[in-house]
Parts: structure tokens; C-alpha cells; sequence
């Protein structure tokens, strides 16, 4: 059962939704995401949970587009309300009247192998500087390399045991020999026992996600990155896996290696890699000579 609001009763909708949850295998984290969104929602609309409508919810994407947060923010907004009405709820019929945002098709920013490199070496301490390194070195989502467990690491293997990743699922990732000796370096200094970055609130608690995007986004600005695209910690896992596709790997092989579900998510970043456009031969070039009267 989730450990959400433990310490306090819980309201019998509220129990029955973390048990809906549950249920259906949703990490704590989503819990308390979908918790939090249903709250500000009734509180925003004046509502009391057992009362809301696919209409009401509707109302309230809305108002969160004018709010101008991201679509990234109201899908995560929409998904957790369309749960409630859904399945806690049993209003069905209700779903159809909250939409999803269509994505936009920007493509991801990529940094070049020395920019990483120097952001890398900007990081705020032997801490951070291992974090982004396991990020990049590995291709891993933030939250993957904050809930990395000191057992998680196989030198036999040479591999990173990533569980409960994005889907709730789990997947080795690649542990090459240079970031193995960066994390033998930061055991032997920090001797981290349990969570392989512990959080400055205790060595029972894993690092957060934001405090190491916080660190991230010092490190960019430290390192004179200036780029007109938005740069993320998530860049770093665009950057990893670009880097390997420019590498001449099979982006089969990447696919497996960042966890994607299907081919057509990790083929992206053949759109996104400059050296791939550089190396590709314009047809142009082979068009045969022809003279002219001119």
C-alpha cells in the first residue's frame, strides 16, 4: 500500500483512488502526482472530489492553458484526471470530455561531446560530477540516476540495474570502464551505503530529482553553455544517445540500451544528429557532367 498521507485519516475516495492506483502497479511517486492534481483541482474549482465532472475538469485544463505551463504539465494534469473520473470515479462516459494536448514536434536540444564534458567538470563538487556522469555515461532519465542503489552497480556484468524505470520497469543499462572507475572514486570518498547519492537530508534518503536538475542547471551556467534551445538534465540522455548513433551503433541496439518501448521513440535521433547530415552525400554531388553551350 502507498505511504501517501500516513500520519493523518484518509478520506474514503481519496483511500479508494491510492488503492485504484495500487492496484494498477503506479509508483508512489505517480500516487502522490495524481493525489496532488485531484486536490488542486476541487480546491481550484471550489469542489468536493465526489462531485467532479468531466465538464468541471475540462474547465480546469483550460484555465491551466492560461496559465501558460507547459503541454508536458497539462498532459500530467489531464492523465491524472482522467484516472479519478475513470476509474475511481466510474465515470466513463466522462473521460472523452478531457482531452490530451497534442505534442508539439520540436526536436531535443543535443549537446556536443565537449560541452558534456565541461559541464560535467563545472558540476558543484565530486557528488554532482559523478551524478551527471552516470546521467550522460549511462543515458539515463533523472530519476533513474537518483534512485540508484549502491547494489545496483554489476562489475561482472558491467552493468547498471535500473528498476522500476519509466512504465514501472526494469532494464540493465550500460557500464563502461571509465565510468566505473568515476564511480569507484566517489564509493571510496563518500562510502555511500546504501543509496548511491544520498540526499543531504539523511543517508536513508535518495538525492531528488530537482536538487540534481538545480545542480545540472548551475553546472550549464558555469560552463558558458549558451544555446537558444532550452538545455535540461534530460539533454544529457539526448546527448548520450545521439553520441552513440553518430558512433555508427544500431539504433536497435540504443533502443534497448535507453529503454524504449518502441523503434519509432529512439528514431528521433536520427533527425537531431549534425554529423549524420554532414556525412550523408547530397545526390546532387553525383549528377553527371553535362556540357552546355553557355
Amino acid at each position: 500500500m502507498s505511504n501517501i498521507e500516513k500520519t493523518q485519516p484518509i478520506h474514503p475516495l481519496r483511500q479508494r483512488m491510492i488503492e485504484d492506483m495500487t492496484l494498477r502497479g503506479h509508483s508512489p511517486g505517480t500516487q502522490r502526482h495524481y493525489v496532488r492534481t485531484v486536490r488542486a483541482c476541487c480546491s481550484h474549482l471550489g469542489i468536493k472530489p465526489g462531485d467532479l465532472t468531466g465538464e468541471l475538469a475540462r474547465s480546469y485544463l483550460l484555465y491551466l492553458q492560461g496559465t501558460d505551463v507547459s503541454y508536458m504539465t497539462i498532459n500530467g494534469q489531464a492523465t491524472a484526471l482522467r484516472f479519478f473520473l475513470r476509474v475511481t470515479l466510474g465515470r466513463r462516459e466522462d473521460v472523452e470530455r478531457v482531452p490530451l494536448m497534442a505534442r508539439a514536434k520540436s526536436l531535443p536540444a543535443v549537446l556536443t561531446p565537449e560541452e558534456v564534458a565541461r559541464i560535467i567538470a563545472a558540476a558543484p563538487g565530486l557528488k554532482y560530477r559523478t551524478a551527471l556522469s552516470v546521467t550522460y555515461g549511462a543515458g539515463l532519465r533523472a530519476s533513474e540516476t537518483a534512485n540508484l542503489k549502491v547494489s545496483d552497480i554489476d562489475n561482472a556484468s558491467m552493468t547498471l540495474r535500473i528498476e522500476h524505470g519509466k512504465g514501472n520497469k526494469d532494464r540493465k543499462a550500460k557500464l563502461s570502464p571509465h565510468l566505473l572507475e568515476v564511480l569507484r572514486k566517489w564509493w571510496q570518498i563518500a562510502r555511500p551505503q546504501y543509496w548511491l547519492f544520498p540526499s543531504r537530508k539523511g543517508l536513508m534518503c535518495p538525492i531528488s530529482t530537482r536538487q540534481l536538475s538545480r545542480q545540472f542547471s548551475s553546472a550549464v551556467e558555469a560552463a558558458g553553455i549558451d544555446r537558444p534551445e532550452k538545455i535540461t538534465l534530460h539533454t544529457l540522455r539526448h546527448s548520450f544517445a545521439t553520441h552513440l548513433l553518430e558512433a555508427g551503433v544500431d539504433i536497435r541496439v540504443i533502443q534497448v540500451m535507453l529503454g524504449h518501448a518502441k523503434l519509432e521513440t529512439t528514431s528521433i535521433y536520427t533527425r537531431v544528429s549534425p554529423k549524420m547530415l554532414q556525412d550523408a552525400a547530397s545526390p546532387f554531388d553525383s549528377l553527371p557532367v553535362i556540357d552546355t553551350a553557355d
